[in-house]
C-alpha cells in the first residue's frame, strides 16, 4: 500500500490507467469487429452495389464517409442492413445480427482495414 499513498500524495490515481486499459481493450475489439466487417463486406457481395471499399456506384451510395455522419449510427446501419430501406433490400435472411454489427463497425471505422486480395475463384469441376 505504500505505492498507493505515494501516488495519492502526488495527486495521482490508478483510475486513469484502468480507464486507458479499458479503452485499449475496447479499441482492440472495435478493430477486430471492423476487420471482420471488412471481410464480410467482400464475402456478402456488398461491393456489387456499393463498389470496392464502399466507394459507391450508380446502383448504391458511397459509404466511405459514414464514420463521420452523425445521422448514421451503428444501430441505424445495422437496422438498414437487416431490414432494408429506401432502395436497399433487406438482408436479414442472409446476415446475422452479429455480422450486421461487424459490418457497421467496418463502415463506422475512420481507418478502414485493408484486406488482402480475394482468393482466386476455384476452377469449375470437370
Amino acid at each position: 500500500m505504500p505505492c498507493v499513498k505515494l501516488l495519492a500524495a502526488f495527486g495521482l490515481a490508478l483510475v486513469p490507467v484502468t480507464a486507458l486499459t479499458a479503452q485499449a481493450v475496447s479499441g482492440a475489439k472495435t478493430q477486430a469487429a471492423a476487420q471482420a466487417g471488412a471481410l464480410l463486406f467482400r464475402e456478402k457481395g456488398c461491393p456489387y452495389c456499393h463498389g470496392e471499399g464502399g466507394i459507391g456506384t450508380q446502383k448504391a451510395p458511397d459509404l466511405t464517409g459514414l464514420y463521420k455522419d452523425k445521422d448514421w449510427t451503428s444501430d441505424k446501419i445495422i437496422h438498414q442492413i437487416l431490414n432494408g430501406g429506401q432502395k436497399m433490400p433487406s438482408f436479414g435472411d442472409s446476415v446475422t445480427d452479429q455480422e450486421a454489427a461487424q459490418l457497421a463497425a467496418y463502415l463506422r471505422s475512420s481507418h478502414k482495414p485493408i484486406l488482402p486480395p480475394a482468393p482466386p475463384a476455384a476452377a469449375p469441376a470437370q
